[in-house]
């Protein structure tokens, strides 16, 4: 047996190349899908990589950035949870890619876009989740959002030279937010989104004793199964079937009615809990505290977030905004408990 293996053989490995798999694009994914070869380009022009397509690079530095790997730090639904099974925003990220490429791969979309698209739709999230966004607000011109964020994370305070296709995915992956995404792979993130989430914040309520599956009415139970594996499968079905029929990424209305519906229901029962708003009153706290020792202190904000462009107030929403829980609650701590307390 030589070092390699039997199975080495002489033709047993093929290479596919950037050029081979483009035009295997252009062949097998349907009409609607971005092509690879098609993208819009970088704001600074590269040379194109001799094996991945523009999307699989996009993917690949956003799946290595520090602001990804900081996902793991950072709040879902409960805030420093007890036990290992709880969603982190980090989970929910790789949640949603698996999501996206389960549609994507259904419609003949284009997977690598979808999951690239996916997996940086919530690397711009503040601490705290989407408490983080409120604390936030009141710092700058409208409303402080995560998805607009994450675009400014991946263009200027680490940047990553991202494609079009890409950043537009990102930041029109909030469904608030208009127009929608201009590609289909864009529009499956958002769909990609919505699933993973209602589909395993359920099932962290139960966790935590929050709900009992029979909590939740009959009427989204008899139309999307069981919390979990059975929503999950369900919703994905349900965006395959619409989507194919009508020729564009979508869901039949009464669906989206319906799971539109489960998210408020959520909202009410999980997310605004009683306990729930408790926790975020300390979160907002701890942010805003943060935001304003920083912005009065300029000089001990990192100089990653310093940009030649930014005020001292911007750098420090910056620098807060992209910190995990367990290190924003650390540098409360420190700066903010009274001395001698403990």
């Amino acid at each position: 047996m030589n070092e390699i293996g039997s199975h080495g053989q002489p033709g047993g490995v093929r290479h596919r190349s950037r050029e081979v798999r483009e035009a295997e694009e252009r062949e097998w994914l349907s009409p609607i899908a971005t092509r690879s070869a098609d993208a819009r380009g970088r704001d600074v022009p590269e040379e194109e990589d001799p094996h991945r397509t523009a999307f699989e690079r996009d993917r690949d530095r956003i799946l290595h950035s520090k602001a990804f790997r900081r996902l793991k730090h950072k709040t879902q639904v409960f805030l420093n949870p007890d036990g290992d099974h709880y969603v982190t925003r980090l989970t929910h990220t790789l949640a949603v890619a698996q999501v996206g490429r389960s549609i994507a791969s259904a419609l003949a979309l284009n997977e690598p876009l979808t999951e690239a698209i996916c997996l940086g739709h919530d690397i711009g999230h503040a601490p705290f989740g989407h408490t983080g966004e409120d604390a936030l607000t009141p710092y700058v011109e409208g409303e402080w959002q995560h998805a607009i964020h994450g675009v400014r994370v991946v263009e200027k305070l680490e940047p990553l030279n991202l494609t079009l296709e890409v950043r537009d995915g990102i930041s029109q992956s909030s469904w608030k937010n208009d127009p929608p995404p201009f590609t289909a792979e864009g529009w499956i993130c958002r769909f990609a989104d919505r699933i993973a989430y209602l589909a395993h914040d359920a099932e962290d309520a139960m966790r935590a004793g929050v709900l009992e599956a029979g909590d939740i009415p009959s009427d989204f139970r008899d139309l999307f199964g069981e919390p979990g594996r059975q929503w999950i499968d369900s919703m994905i079905g349900m965006v395959v079937e619409s989507s194919v029929a009508n020729g564009q990424v979508t869901m039949a209305p009464h669906c989206l009615e319906a799971m539109n519906a489960l998210r408020t229901w959520m909202f009410d029962n999980v997310y605004l809990r009683p306990v729930a708003r408790k926790q975020a009153e300390r979160a907002v706290r701890v942010i805003q505290d943060l935001v304003e020792w920083f912005a009065e202190r300029p000089d001990d904000v990192p100089d990653a977030y310093r940009l030649s462009d930014s005020s001292d107030l911007q750098a420090a929403v910056d620098y807060v905004a992209g910190m995990s829980d367990k290190y924003a609650m650390r540098l409360h701590d420190e700066r903010f408990r009274p001395a001698g307390l403990y």
